[in-house]
This record gives structure tokens, sequence and C-alpha cells, in this order.
């Protein structure tokens, strides 16, 4: 159930162009806001979610669509942004090497900026805890934090504009995630989630979030239509079976 807003107002959100921020603006819509999209062009290895972002944008009415450019790949230290470290295609343990140091306080920080600029009180984040790897930028006591930080550093909230991080989906499932984003419409066809996606947005099948992602679909009983780059090479059941 999403509760709607009653007033419309403006919204800063977070979009990266994957499943989990197309659903988060799904759910920002569906409340009654005048959705901002913004989504950041880091120099990351999967550029075709930056196309899929615009597509997500245009076909679910976003208000307006800006993409910030910051190459991160300057400091490297992650799979996504150094070409020299391999996205692993095998569960790993401990915080995966595919974490993007300091990506979220960034993207959340520009965020801040156009909210500002908006008269906006509201940014949503597609975040989730249960099913990222352990991401230390994916947890719930870090939105509170840079929620607590935004209120002390912006002119708005010192003047009592006070600003509200949504992190909508941080306690759900993949599962519930796509049966939420289904119900409010998402066509997920749309989306790209996959750490290594070709410049047609086709996925590996084999990172974690391409396991996530199809793992998601299946326990929700629903048909990912994921595109892979080779579907015949990859057994869809046992990965999970």
């Amino acid at each position: 159930m999403v509760k709607k807003n009653t007033l419309k107002k403006n919204a800063v959100v977070l979009l990266s162009g994957g499943l989990d921020s197309a659903t988060c603006l799904a759910i920002a819509k569906a409340q009654g806001f005048d959705c901002y999209c913004l989504s950041l062009d880091y120099h990351q290895r999967h550029i075709a979610e930056l196309q899929a972002a615009d597509r997500i944008a245009q076909t679910m009415g976003a208000a307006a669509h800006k993409t910030a450019k910051l190459d991160l790949s300057l400091f490297g230290g992650s799979a996504l942004t150094d070409d020299a470290i391999a996205v692993p295609e095998q569960e790993t343990a401990g915080i995966p090497i595919t974490y993007v140091p300091a990506r979220n306080t960034i993207m959340l920080s520009l965020a801040l900026a156009w909210a500002e600029v908006l008269q906006a009180q509201d940014i949503f984040i597609g975040v989730n805890a249960l099913d990222y790897s352990g991401y230390p930028d994916c947890r719930g006591e870090y939105v509170k934090a840079f929620q607590a930080m935004a209120n002390l550093a912006t002119k708005s909230a010192v003047e009592g504009q006070t600003i509200t991080i949504h992190a909508p989906l941080i306690d759900m499932s993949k599962a519930q995630i796509v049966q939420l984003g289904t119900e409010l419409g998402v066509d997920y066809a749309m989306t790209v989630s996959c750490y290594q996606a070709d410049q047609h947005g086709e996925a590996c099948g084999l990172c974690d979030s391409c396991r996530l992602r199809r793992e998601g679909f299946k326990a929700a009983g629903l048909t990912d239509p994921t595109r892979y780059k080779n579907k015949a090479a990859i057994d869809l059941d046992a990965d999970f079976g």
C-alpha cells in the first residue's frame, strides 16, 4: 500500500536505470510527487544503465531528468570504475569489489543540491539492505545519518524546510520489490541491472546483480524480462536449484 500525498510536491529521485531505482520512481509518483530524476555518469562499466534511465524517466513521466557527470574512474578502487578489476561472476564474502567508494554519498549530495534549488523537501533513493551484499551505504543507519547531515548543512533546512531522505525499498526482498513495482506498472524490460551489460543493455547473467535480479523474479513467480548476451549459455534454473 503506497500512501499518497494530498498536496503535490517536488521530489528528487535518484535514477540509475536499474530495477530498484525504477521501482523507487514508481513509488514516489504513486505518492503524488512531481519527480525530478537525477542520474550520475561516473564512468561506470555498465554505461548502458544511463540509456535505460533516460527511457524510464521519459516513459514514467518524470517532470525532468538530468545526468550529472563525475568521473570516478579517476580514483578507481571498484570493478565498476576500473577496467583492471574484473567483475566477480561468483558469490564472494564480505563487501564485494563492485562497491564504489562513496558513490551513494556523492549521488545524495548532488540530489540535495538540486532539491534546494527546486525547493523540494524529499529525496528518494532505491537502496536495499537485504539483497545488496552488505554495501555500507545501503544501510538504514546510513540513510538516517545522511538525512541528519542534510538538515544541518542546507539553507532550506536552517530556514525551516527540512529534508527527508526516503528509502522505501530498504527492508524489502528483491521479490517484494518486483511484486510492488509490477503492481505500480513498472516495465522492467526497460531497466538494466547487470554490472557488465554491453552497449545494447544485454546482461551477462553471471554477476551478483544479475543473480539477485533473476532470483527476485523467480521468487515472485514472474517472468524475468532481462535480455542476456547469450541466453542459451545460461542455465536459469541451475543457479537457484
